[in-house]
């Protein structure tokens, strides 16, 4: 490399190019000035955004709210105190809520006021003339003593100009009182008495909290979370709610605005209040701002119900306290008492608690029950509590299908007398003759005599979406799911419903995501008992309960899917519901698997044995003695009346007319034919097994040793 080469390298290093001139200015020469000015905005941008400006601002903002409402609050006295705008007030307020005898009351301290009023107001024209007279009088009496004083003065000193000294004495006082008025007065009116007003002003703001809240300090904006429930909470909520006429309303109430509210309760895990809200405001207008009602009460959209009670213009608020509805309630008392026992009749569940924590229980008795909710919110746990606890009557029969299949159910093997688990078609097909043959039941039991009793009869479906989704049709072209009039599975549902409670034949469902295809008209609106979990739309909440319950205040698309899980909302009158509304909300006992398994296990020990069909035959060519051997299962000796159950449970067709003297004719010269044991007839397992074992492979009787 050569020394030039090295020189202009040097050269070039010392002396960079310039870089090329950005785009022009109109007016500006160079882009120097435009880089200061955006780095000048930058600065105060950042200088804006500030955590130490913003909090300086909040300051500012804060105080000189707490100087005007101090003002606005001070101005509003003054004004009361002066007219009779606080009488009106009270007396709007009692005419809203309805007393008169207090707006009567009102009315009169209203009159007297104003008469008393008038009469200060007239002694004000003669005021003048008694000020004078008084002035006068006060004047000659009070230079009469200091002369008198003075004359008294003379005599003592022997003086005779002694006698004005006193007179002279309070001339000189007045001058210096006037003199130290012109120094201080100036100050005073200037400085001190402003200062005075505006520290009076400012320190009422403050006790009425008349600053935003977002200019509050960081503690004081947290510290509301969970706050008591006051009435001026409520009225202040209420206000701030956005309903116009509301809002007004409560400003011209002023301080009487806590007229519209009765009497806060305890209850439960929160409080209750009844609103009596004023005319020209509707119920819904509140119940569709639950979740800003609940905002403005420093608490959770799930933590304040609003539900309409049976006065006029009235909403009920249940406020929980702040966190009370994320503890998980108590353990069901079917896993704690192990001496529990049941009756379908008079009895009632114990499902778990109520919004209040008082216990919720639940008659089952002659009512058909749906349930319904999103997937995964404890759907099927709800419903087999139920199941579980009439499991503890003897006296109830089960014929379930779990469209699952996963399990669920399986603790009811021993205790059902049809047991299905299994999603596919083919488990949708035999759910179906299930449901039929709990129809053939019904017109079964219809026939018979009157005064006829009979044991309950509870046929359980879950997941029955899977059912009425069922694409298949028979041999007779006859679809199983869907909701026409041809389909299986509708029209037996349908037939339960019309007909079943009368003769405690009854149908419990469980489904989930409702819709009309899933889960149609007819058919949900045939159940006694509607319950539904969380969901994801108000027109599915009005599916799962209908319109009554939902216009109500029943929400439970509002519920918290995950977070709520295992909180129903019912509707039925099998359960205690507050008067005037027409749903309730429960929270209901989780029991475990493990934990059904144990009191299924205790129901079977109050049972005689029941075998469990877990498939329903279908063929033709039946043959009764092994039909009749399934039936009898591992029990030792079971009752005709139950051999002919099980066997219509088995095949309808087959055995659905068969009476006790079609049993004893198959029976006839097996030796296991029915007999008499303790008063009842029975037939023996034994005996039916031995003359089956000595049938050889043609059906004909093989010879014995």
């Amino acid at each position: 490399m050569t020394d030039d080469t090295n020189v202009v390298r040097l050269f070039k290093e010392d002396h960079p190019a310039p870089r090329p001139p950005g785009p022009a200015v109109p007016g500006v020469t160079g882009v120097w000035p435009v880089r200061v000015w955006t780095r000048t905005g930058r600065t105060l941008a950042d200088a804006v955004r500030h955590e130490r400006t913003r909090s300086t601002g909040r300051v500012l903002v804060r105080h000189t709210s707490y100087v005007l409402g101090g003002t606005r609050v001070v101005t509003r006295r003054a004004w009361d105190g002066r007219t009779g705008a606080r009488y009106e007030r009270l007396l709007r307020a009692a005419e809203t809520t309805g007393n008169y005898e207090a707006a009567g009351d009102w009315e009169e301290r209203l009159h007297r006021f104003r008469t008393e009023r008038h009469r200060r107001r007239m002694d004000l024209l003669t005021a003048p003339q008694h000020m004078v007279k008084s002035a006068a009088v006060a004047t000659g009496g009070g230079i009469g003593a200091l002369l008198a004083v003075g004359v008294a003065l003379a005599v003592a000193t022997g003086e005779l100009g002694d006698v004005i000294v006193p007179l002279m004495a309070l001339v000189d006082l007045v001058r210096l009182l006037v003199v130290i008025v012109q120094v201080v007065w100036g100050p005073v009116l200037a400085v001190i008495a402003p200062a005075l007003a505006l520290a009076g002003l400012w320190a009422v703001g403050a006790r009425r909290g008349a600053a935003p809240a977002w200019s509050l300090p960081a503690t004081a904006r947290t510290t509301d979370a969970g706050a008591p429930i006051t009435p001026s909470v409520v009225v202040t909520a209420l206000r701030d709610l956005g309903v116009a006429p509301l809002r007004n309303a409560i400003k011209e109430m002023g301080d009487s605005g806590a007229a519209m509210l009765g009497p806060i309760r305890i209850a439960g895990c929160g409080v209750e209040v009844d609103v009596t809200l004023p005319s020209g405001v509707s119920t819904n207008e509140v119940q569709q701002r639950r979740r800003k009602l609940a905002e403005n009460l420093a608490r959770h959209e799930h933590e304040v119900f609003v539900t309409i009670p049976q006065a006029a213009r009235t909403v009920r608020l249940w406020i929980a306290d702040s966190g009370a509805l994320d503890e998980p309630i108590g353990p069901s008392p079917l896993t704690t008492d192990t001496t529990l026992t049941a009756d379908y009749a008079k009895g009632r569940a114990p499902w778990g608690q109520d919004l209040r924590g008082d216990a919720a229980v639940i008659s089952l008795y002659q009512r058909h029950l749906l349930i319904t909710g999103l997937s995964n919110q404890g759907k099927t746990a709800a419903l087999r509590a139920l199941a579980l606890w009439l499991a503890l009557d003897r006296t109830v029969e089960f014929r379930i299908a779990d469209l699952k299949g996963v399990g669920d159910w399986g603790m009811f093997d021993g205790l059902a007398t049809v047991l299905i688990q299994g999603p596919t078609d083919d488990h949708v097909i035999e759910a179906t003759e299930m449901l039929e043959g709990l129809v053939k039941e019904m017109e079964r039991r219809i026939q018979a005599p009157p005064g006829t009793v009979f044991t309950p009869l509870i046929g359980i479906v879950d997941e029955a979406q899977v059912a009425f989704m069922c694409p298949l049709v028979d041999s007779e072209k006859r679809p199983y799911g869907g909701s026409k009039a041809t389909a299986r599975y509708f029209m037996a549902a349908r037939k339960i419903h019309n007909q079943g409670r009368a003769v405690d034949v009854l149908l419990h469902q469980g489904t989930q995501d409702p819709t009309d295809q899933n889960l149609p008209k007819l058919v949900r609106e045939g159940a006694h008992t509607r319950a539904s979990l969380a969901l994801g739309t108000e027109s599915q909440a009005r599916m799962a309960l209908g319109d009554k319950a939902v216009d109500g205040g029943a929400a439970p698309n509002l519920l918290r899917p995950g977070l709520d899980k295992g909180t129903v909302v019912v509707a039925s009158d099998g359960i205690k519901i507050p008067a005037g509304q027409a749903a309730i909300t429960v929270r209901t006992h989780y029991i475990s698997t493990d934990d059904a398994k144990e009191i299924a296990t205790r129901a079977k020990a109050l049972r005689d044995g029941v075998t469990t069909l877990h498939t329903i035959g279908q063929g033709p060519d039946r043959d009764p003695l092994t039909d009749i051997m399934t039936v009898l299962g591992d029990t030792a000796r079971v009752l005709t009346q139950d051999v002919l159950k099980r066997l219509t449970a088995l095949n309808e067709d087959a055995y659905g007319q068969w009476s006790f003297l079609d049993l004893k004719r198959v029976l006839g010269g097996t030796g296991a034919e029915p007999y008499k044991s303790h008063g009842r007839m029975v037939i023996d397992r034994e005996r039916l097994a031995r003359h089956l074992a000595n049938l050889g492979p043609d059906g004909s009787a093989s010879a014995t040793k």
